[in-house]
This record gives structure tokens, C-alpha cells and sequence, in this order.
């Protein structure tokens, strides 16, 4: 009925006959030379692809003022928002801190209460302390992202990433792992430093407890974001005296969050992991470490030369210029 037909002889290849209108054409070596082009030119596409993102993963991008204001307030109060939103779980939360706290005194490493009635013992010390917790978490990593936005623009984009990733991955905790602090550990003997004084301010304790999850304090963010704020500090600033700043700052911060009750030590170590892997993060996406990009890149200079700012060298080789 005018179909192909195929004939079968033993030893030979199958070939194809028409019967008919019907025709079966065999490959020309031009079709193959065509295929072979364009999968060439694919692969050619696909190398410049990765070529320019690699590029661009190594060419630091000038920050933008008003984004960076609108993407840390936008981020913040997304944050602020998952934060809260996760199921407060008392039981559970509860539960978790019984835990830690029975494993650090099986390891013998349970100093937080004995830190906490004794910084508590001194007023005017408890006090500081728990403004401290309630103002200078955000005032210094405020500040530190300002410096680096003026001082470092350059390194701006790769290590604010870091904070970003840092601060992303402690959601996760507060999530899966909701812990209570201390100072809410049922039969713990821990003194609530904030209700005791009457301090304002603190979100963690006293009226501010009703907007605020109270347990969502593994990881603590403290000690994340103070960390951060003293990583950079120390691998970027001039003067010697800011960079031990930069080191005292995080270890203040430890001692706060134990003193007034409100982290265990561990909270604090979970800080600092999600901190690390911060930096993973952004050595990934960036193809090196966050401090390593120049301080104002050489292109940057080149395009908008009275505007950029005298270059001052790493203090410690933290990156090439």
C-alpha cells in the first residue's frame, strides 16, 4: 500500500527499498558534520557562560547605597519575622534545655550559673550588662556594615553575604532545635537579670517577651554576629588598638549572654559554626575568602578616580590589592 519495505539477507546490513511514493534516506556525512557544529558551538556557549560567571564571581560589584539600606532593612525584618513565627514548643523547648544541661555538668563544664549569681551580685555590673545584650548587638554590626560600605567597598558585598548566610542558617536552628534559655529553665536556679533590675530595652524578658520567641536561643546570633563584627574588624582595620577590640568585642559578648542568663556556652559554640559555615558559603559563591578582594578594586579606581578613597594596605596580608 505504497509503505516501505525491508529486505533481510543473512551477513549483510539492513537496507531500506521503497515500495511506492515511500523512501528512507541514508545519513549523509553532512548531517553528521552539522550535528558535530552545533554540538561545538553548545560547547563553546556553555565554556563563555562559565567563563563569565567565574568572572564575575571574582569581580567584587560596587555596592549600591540605597540597595544595601533597602536589602538589610527588607532582611531584618524578614528575620525578625521567621523568628517569631517559629512554634514556641515550650515543652520541647524545655526539654532541650534540660538537656545541655545535664550534658555540660556530666562534662563538668557547667559554669553558667555560678557566673550568673555572681555578675548578678554586682548592680551597677548586671546592669551594663543587660543593656549590653539589648543595644549592642545591633549597634555594633550596624556599624561595622557601615565601615565596611565606606572604608572597604570592595570586600562590602562578599562579607555581608557572610552575615547573611550566618544569620539564614540560625533560623534553620531556632526551627528545628527551639531551646530555652536559662533563665527559663524550669527548677534551674537561674535569676532573670532583666526582671530582677527592672532593666528596659531587652526583648527577651519582661513586656518585650510577648513579641519576641523566647527560644529561639540555639544558635546564639550574639555571638555570630559579634564574631563577625570582630573577624572583620581584626583581619581589616589599621590600628592595632581596633583590631584587640575587634577580639575583646566577641568574648564581652560570651560573657554577657552567660552572665544575665540568656545562652548556655554551647548556644554560643552554636554561633560560631553557623558563622564558619558563613564563610564556606561565601567562599563558594565569591571563589575565595571574604577579607582576600582588594580594598577598592583597581577598575573601580580607574572609572571614577575622585571618588575613590586613599587605599591603605591589610595590616596582616588579610588580602591582595
Amino acid at each position: 500500500m505504497g509503505e516501505p519495505t525491508e529486505n533481510h539477507e543473512p551477513g549483510a546490513d539492513r537496507t531500506a527499498t521503497a515500495t511506492g511514493g515511500g523512501s528512507v534516506a541514508a545519513p549523509r556525512p553532512s548531517d553528521e558534520g552539522a550535528d558535530g557544529a552545533t554540538g561545538s558551538t553548545g560547547l563553546r556557549g556553555a565554556t563563555a557562560l562559565r567563563t563569565r560567571i567565574g568572572a564575575q564571581r571574582r569581580r567584587p560589584v560596587r555596592p549600591r547605597l540605597l540597595f544595601e539600606l533597602a536589602l538589610i532593612g527588607i532582611s531584618y525584618w524578614l528575620y525578625s519575622l521567621v523568628r517569631n513565627a517559629v512554634p514556641e514548643q515550650q515543652s520541647i523547648a524545655e526539654k532541650h534545655a534540660s538537656w545541655i544541661w545535664h550534658l555540660e555538668q556530666n562534662l563538668g563544664v557547667a559554669v553558667e550559673r555560678s557566673i550568673n549569681h555572681g555578675v548578678n551580685s554586682v548592680g551597677w555590673l548586671i546592669v551594663g550588662m543587660n543593656y549590653y545584650y539589648a543595644t549592642l548587638h545591633f549597634i555594633m554590626t550596624i556599624g561595622v556594615l557601615v565601615w565596611l560600605y565606606r572604608r572597604h567597598p570592595g570586600r562590602y558585598a562578599a562579607s555581608r553575604t557572610v552575615l547573611f548566610v550566618t544569620t539564614g542558617i540560625a533560623l534553620v536552628g531556632f526551627y528545628f532545635f527551639p531551646l530555652a534559655p536559662p533563665r527559663l529553665l524550669t527548677n534551674g536556679g537561674f535569676i532573670d537579670t532583666v526582671e530582677v533590675h527592672h532593666t528596659w530595652g531587652s526583648l527577651a524578658s519582661g513586656a518585650g517577651a510577648s513579641v519576641s520567641n523566647q527560644f529561639a536561643a540555639m544558635p546564639s546570633m550574639h555571638i555570630g554576629w559579634s564574631l563577625w563584627c570582630g573577624l572583620t574588624l581584626f583581619f581589616l582595620a589599621e590600628r592595632a588598638w581596633v583590631r584587640a577590640l575587634g577580639l575583646l568585642y566577641p568574648a564581652a559578648t560570651l560573657m554577657v549572654i552567660i552572665s544575665t542568663a540568656n545562652h548556655y556556652w554551647m548556644d554560643a559554640l552554636g554561633g560560631a559554626l553557623c558563622l564558619g559555615i558563613g564563610f564556606l558559603a561565601a567562599r563558594l559563591i565569591y571563589d575565595r575568602w571574604a577579607f582576600q578582594f582588594p580594598q577598592i578594586p583597581a577598575s573601580w579606581q580607574t572609572a571614577t578616580p575622585p571618588a575613590v578613597p586613599e587605599q591603605r594596605p591589610s595590616p596582616i596580608g588579610a588580602g591582595s590589592r
